[in-house]
């Protein structure tokens, strides 16, 4: 599973960041101060100084500050870990409904011999760049499964335009290609009125996608989403899953390929 590094970050459009991230130093120097205070001569009939512990932990941080940056390290080595193993569970626990849920769209060949899933927002710029790597894809490979996940992250504009695109791939599947495509390719911020109006510039029928955003299972398919994307670990768009592999960031074309390509060896023995 890629890391979140900065350089991953530029290449996706991430979720605000997280409390837990802020706490972390609080936490660290609270670990330290009971550390410390450990170490100091125990003495049941005296009290506490608590003053004079936390100086000491200050003065030993501020004249040792690496100290932090290696237990940052290893919090976050170890955070990757467990994470990596939360996602090999989920892949291997909801290949169903990652791979073949009936909320979802499928392009490319449905019987292909390798799925790329992709989770993506109307509203993140990168899934705009993307579209053309997905499009190449799909007309170079015709033995690629492309799977779409709608995961707006990116605010309310984002919820609206992602509960109109299911509604069109449940009532209009076959004109859904070409919603999907003008709405990333419009300008601005997506949200109901600018995915009412792709609908409509693709054919969709306007009573039948009103009903359609009426049923409870527009919410379902973004709340089985929901569950998907936190089980795998995903803060950003787009994310992709291609084979038994989660990756991050709009890592562009030739490097979507390469993993295409190392998921057809592994799954189908065709190196």
């Amino acid at each position: 599973m890629t890391s979140n590094s900065p350089k991953t970050a530029r290449n996706r459009a991430i979720l605000p960041e997280s409390a837990m991230t802020r706490r972390l130093n609080a936490l660290l120097v609270g670990a330290a101060v009971l550390g410390l205070a450990g170490l100091a001569p125990a003495r049941a009939e005296a009290p506490v100084d608590k003053s004079a512990i936390e100086k000491i932990v200050r003065d030993y941080l501020v004249a040792n500050p690496e100290v932090i940056e290696e237990a940052l390290a290893a919090l976050e080595k170890k955070q990757a870990a467990a994470a990596s193993a939360a996602a090999a569970k989920v892949l291997e626990e909801k290949q169903s409904i990652l791979y073949d849920s009936t909320r979802q769209m499928v392009l490319g060949n449905p019987k292909g011999d390798v799925t790329v899933v992709e989770f993506f927002d109307y509203n993140c710029g990168y899934c705009k760049r993307a579209l053309g790597d997905m499009l190449t894809l799909i007309q170079k490979d015709p033995k690629v499964r492309v799977v779409l996940k709608e995961f707006p992250v990116l605010g309310q504009g984002s919820t609206e335009a992602a509960r109109v695109s299911v509604a069109v791939s449940r009532v209009a599947p076959d004109k859904y290609l070409d919603f999907h495509t003008r709405m990333l390719t419009n300008r601005g911020s997506a949200d109901l009125a600018k995915a009412m109006d792709a609908a409509k510039s693709a054919g969709v029928d306007a009573k039948a996608l009103e009903k359609a955003l009426a049923d409870k299972e527009i919410s379902n398919t973004l709340e089985e989403v929901y569950g998907l994307a936190s089980g795998l670990g995903l803060s950003g768009t787009p994310s992709y899953v291609v084979g038994k592999e989660v990756v991050s960031g709009a890592i562009g074309l030739p490097k979507l390929e390469a993993r295409v390509a190392e998921a057809r060896c592994t799954l189908t023995k065709s190196c």
